[in-house]
């Protein structure tokens, strides 16, 4: 079954660090061709879409375009802090294997 992805409190929580809201922003998480695995994240901050579907929490968003949404059915979107950096990390159960790089990935 397809069920739109999730968005954690702390990618909120680090959506609302930014000021992503304040200029009229949300965090766009987008699939695309290409990278190592054959698909890639894309993810950016952009005004959303008449058509994007809009995920909100502690007053941000999260968009995600039709195209890509069947791609980041049951994903969750979540942000990661870590040693080495920190970053919005998506956990996609559709991608049936990804790269050391943790943006590409196939199906």
């Amino acid at each position: 079954m397809n069920l739109p992805p999730k968005v954690t409190p702390r990618a909120f929580a680090r959506l609302a660090e930014i000021g992503a809201a304040a200029e009229g922003k949300a965090l766009r998480v987008a699939v695309e061709g290409g990278g190592c695995s054959g698909f890639q994240y894309e993810i950016t901050l952009d005004k959303p879409g008449a058509d994007d579907l809009v995920l909100e929490g502690e007053g941000e968003r999260v968009a995600v375009d039709p195209v890509s949404l069947p791609f980041l059915s049951n994903a969750v979107i979540d942000f990661s802090e870590e040693l080495i950096g920190a970053r919005f990390v998506i956990e996609n159960p559709n991608a049936t294997s990804s790269c050391g790089c943790g943006t590409s990935f196939s199906i």
